[in-house]
C-alpha cells in the first residue's frame, strides 16, 4: 500500500465502518463488529468475520456492536476496532502515523467527541479530527455547502438519522434521532413475529428491507420467500412477504424520521427557509 500513505478518513457507524484513503478511494467497508472471547478477554475477530458470528458463537465468545446510536458504547473494544482497521487499510508494513478524520453525528457532545479522538490516537493516528457527519454527507454528495443558501442533508445511518440545514460551510439547524436502519430491522423483524409467527434474526430483517422494502405503497408489489423458526413447533418454517407488509411494517418509524426532518425545518431562520422553498420550485 506504499509507505507514505499518511491521511485516513474513517466514517464510524453504529453498523458499519468505512476506510477511504485520498487518491484510492474507499478501501475497506465492514461492519462495526468485534467478537470478544470472554474467557481472556481477548479479541478474537473484528467487522465481517465477527458479523458471521453473531447468534452463532459458543458462550464464552460475545460479539459486542461497540458503537451505540452514532457514539461509543464500550470504550475498549471501539480502540480495538480501530486499531484493527487502520492496520487493514494501510497494510501490515506501514510505519508512518496517519493523520485521521473521523465522522461523528450532529448531536454528539463534548465528552463522546473527545472519547472519540482519544480511541482513535490510542488506535494508532497522529492526530484525530472531527468532523460532524452531515457535513461530511453534503460534501460527498456534491452540495456547494459554502452558499448563502439552505441546504438539507438527512444522513439515515444504522443506529441515528441525522437531520441538518447546511449554509455558508456550518450547520444552522440539527437534530439526531435515534430511529434508522437497526431499528427499522427490528420492526420488519415484530411485524412478522406478529404476523406470521415467525421468528427471523435481524439479517433475515436487513435482507427483506434491502431486496422489498418500500416508504410507499406500490401497485407492482416485489415479493419474498422468508425462511424463520416457528413461534409454536419451534420447526423452521416459510412465508412470503410482500413490498406493501414492509411498508406498513416499518410506517412508524419512518413517520418518527419525517417529524426530525420537519422539527429542523421549524428550526431554520425563515430567510434561508424562504430560499429553500423557492430552489425547491
Amino acid at each position: 500500500m506504499g509507505f507514505f500513505v499518511r491521511k485516513l478518513g474513517i466514517d464510524l457507524g453504529t453498523a458499519n465502518t468505512l476506510v477511504y484513503i485520498p487518491g484510492k478511494g474507499i478501501v475497506l467497508n465492514e461492519p462495526s463488529v468485534v467478537a470478544v472471547s470472554q474467557h481472556d478477554n481477548r479479541v478474537v475477530a473484528v467487522g465481517v468475520e465477527a458479523k458471521q458470528m453473531i447468534g452463532r458463537t459458543p458462550d464464552d465468545i460475545i460479539a459486542y456492536r461497540p458503537m451505540k446510536d452514532g457514539v461509543i458504547a464500550n470504550y475498549r473494544v471501539t480502540e480495538a476496532m480501530l486499531r484493527y482497521y487502520i492496520e487493514k487499510a494501510l497494510g501490515k508494513w506501514n510505519v508512518w502515523k496517519p493523520e485521521v478524520m473521523v465522522s461523528v453525528p450532529a448531536g454528539v457532545s463534548s465528552t463522546e467527541r473527545r472519547a472519540v479522538i482519544e480511541a482513535t490516537i490510542k488506535a494508532g493516528a497522529k492526530n484525530a479530527y472531527i468532523v460532524k457527519e452531515p457535513i461530511l454527507a453534503a460534501i460527498g454528495a456534491g452540495i456547494p455547502i459554502y452558499e448563502a443558501r439552505g441546504h438539507m442533508v438527512v444522513d439515515i445511518g444504522g443506529g441515528t438519522t441525522d437531520v441538518a440545514v447546511i449554509s455558508l460551510g456550518g450547520i444552522v439547524a440539527s437534530t439526531s434521532v435515534k430511529c434508522a436502519g437497526n431499528k427499522i430491522d427490528h420492526a420488519i423483524a415484530d411485524y412478522i413475529k406478529k404476523t406470521f409467527n415467525l421468528a427471523v434474526g435481524d439479517r433475515t430483517a436487513e435482507d427483506i428491507k434491502v431486496r422489498i422494502g418500500s416508504a410507499i405503497p406500490v401497485e407492482d408489489e416485489l415479493l419474498l420467500t422468508i425462511k424463520g423458526r416457528d413461534y409454536i413447533t419451534g420447526l423452521p418454517r416459510t412465508a412470503q412477504v410482500s413490498t406493501n407488509e414492509i411498508v406498513k411494517a416499518i410506517d412508524k418509524e419512518l413517520r418518527e424520521i419525517i417529524r426530525a426532518i420537519n422539527s429542523v425545518l421549524q428550526d431554520t431562520p425563515p430567510e434561508l427557509s424562504a430560499l429553500w422553498n423557492v430552489a425547491r420550485g
